[in-house]
Order: C-alpha cells, then structure tokens, then sequence
C-alpha cells in the first residue's frame, strides 16, 4: 500500500469546514474541478463517500462528522509547525543546557553567569561537565549544547565558533618561592622544577619550544591533568606551574604569579557549537549571555 497524500488533509478539512466543493475550492484557491477531483480521491482513500448530494447542497457522513472532530486540530498543529517560532519568552522559558568546559572556567565565570541566567530566565538550569578532550562528537549528537576551547585541526571542521577572550601563559609560584623575590629571567625560570599539564601524550609544548629556542630546558617534577592540580602542587611546594592567565584567575588566589620571560603569542579562548543550533532562540541567547560575561 503507497503512503497516503498528506495534502488531502487540508482539502478535508476545507470540505468539512465549507459543506461545498465550490466553496472549498475557493477557501484553498482551487478551481471547482480540481476539488471535485480531490473529492474523489479521498473517498477512494477513506473507502466511505464523505459527503452526499442532499437536494442543492452536501452533507456529511457518519464517517466524515468522525472525521471532522480529528482532522481540524491535525491540520491546525500542522500548519503551527511551520510557521516561524514564537518570539522568545525567557521568563517563561523551562530548560536545562549542558556546557563542556576545563577546569578553571567555572571558577572565573560561573557564578556571573548563573546570576545573569537567573535574572532573565529562572526556569533555565545549567549543566557543567567536564571537557577531558577535544573530540567534538558531544556536540554532533547533542549531548553537550556549548563548549569553550581552543579551536584547532581537532575541532570538527562544521562546528561554530565565536570567539570569548584572550588569554596568555604566566608563571605560578607559592608566596615565597626564589622566583617572587626578584625579576624572574628566562634562565630563572627554566632552571626551576616543574609542574607539566598534560591531559594524553607529550607534555612538550609552546613554552618548551621558546626556551629551546633560546637554549634552554626545564625540567619536569610531576604531570599532572589539569590546572587545578597544578596549582594545589604550587601552592604546597616550591614547584613552579605555568597555567593560562584568565582561566585561572580565581585558582590562583594567594599565589604569587609572574609574566613568562619569553615572547609568547596570546591565544583565544573559543565557544563552539553545532550549527543545527544556530536557529534555536533559546541557544542564541545563552551565547550571548557567554559572551558578555567572558568579555
């Protein structure tokens, strides 16, 4: 059996509304005989007449009057769904958002966004989780709707960014340490011992590649996965941890940290989605509430 013609929907609903097959036809625009026609194909469909010559007019069957109380609100969602969506109403709005960052993100700038999410929309809840990788496999299936990152060949290339701030490498050291007491040279900090932050694979990085360039080698103590465990380790030995700047503002209280003697180049920090989400109000708002609290 071929699937039915969904457009005999709204030639029903049109019939049943109208009790006529001239007035239908001019209801939707059809000539007479095109909705006869139309006509003949739903009784062939339904298997039941619909509706019956009764002197000048037509009424309805038992079936069609059966039909009527369903077909209505049918072609009424229909038409509903494609229409534009409803202007956003955040006050109303009941949501819950799922956000992939690192560690540090929300520390600096959680707080500011909840009370901004609060404030417009209380019915919105949000959902942190942490962001071990840079697979992007979140996002397409709809697991995460926002993360924040560092856009490289590992971010899918059909994923939409905006950037968030800049951010810099700087050192970190205990209230204390040699390194707090006088200006820190490039030989001074390489020849400290080191906290590497590695998440997977070579703890070699940027910074590695500056000191090499100027001859230089640090050396590393202890890796660990994350800024946070980083700077525990600063905090409590004389170890030195080198983390990015505005990531970990509030991480560092009662460190003492230091601008990297080197000619380090600033990187962007990055809110990235799935384009299937550029139409959705919702969404579109909670990017900009991101973006104005990380500006």
């Amino acid at each position: 059996m071929s699937d039915p013609d969904l457009n005999l929907l709204l030639t029903l609903d049109a019939l049943l509304a109208e009790g006529s097959v001239a007035a239908a036809a001019r209801r939707l625009r059809l000539s007479p005989s095109a909705m006869s026609r139309s006509l003949a194909r739903l009784r062939e469909a339904t298997g039941d007449p619909l509706l019956v010559r009764a002197g000048r007019g037509l009424v309805a069957s038992p079936r069609a009057l059966e039909l009527r109380e369903r077909i209505g609100p049918l072609v009424q969602a229909a038409q509903a769904a494609l229409r534009p969506a409803a202007a956003l109403d955040l006050a109303r709005l009941a949501r819950e958002f799922t956000l992939r960052t690192r560690e540090g993100f929300v520390e600096n700038f959680g707080a500011a966004l909840l009370a901004r999410v609060a404030a417009e929309a209380p019915g919105v809840r949000l959902r942190f989780v942490p962001k071990p990788d840079r697979d992007s496999t979140p996002l397409r299936d709809g697991s995460v709707d926002l993360e924040t990152g560092i856009v490289g060949p590992a971010s899918g290339p059909e994923l939409r960014t905006q950037a968030l701030f800049r951010d810099r490498f700087i050192g970190v050291v205990r209230a204390g340490h040699a390194l707090s007491q006088a200006p820190v040279t490039a030989a001074r900090y390489a020849a400290g011992r080191h906290i590497a932050i590695a998440r997977r694979g070579s703890h070699r990085g940027a910074i590695d590649e500056l000191l090499a360039g100027a001859g230089l080698q640090r050396e590393m103590a202890v890796t660990v996965a994350g800024f946070s465990e980083a700077l525990a380790l600063a905090r409590a030995s004389d170890l030195i941890a080198t983390v990015p700047e505005r990531h970990t503002g509030t991480l560092r209280d009662g460190l003492h940290s230091f601008e990297l003697p080197l000619s380090q180049e600033d990187f962007t920090v990055s809110l990235l989605w799935h384009p299937r989400m550029d139409g959705d109000a919702a969404h579109r708002w909670l990017r900009g509430c991101l973006r104005e609290v990380c500006a």
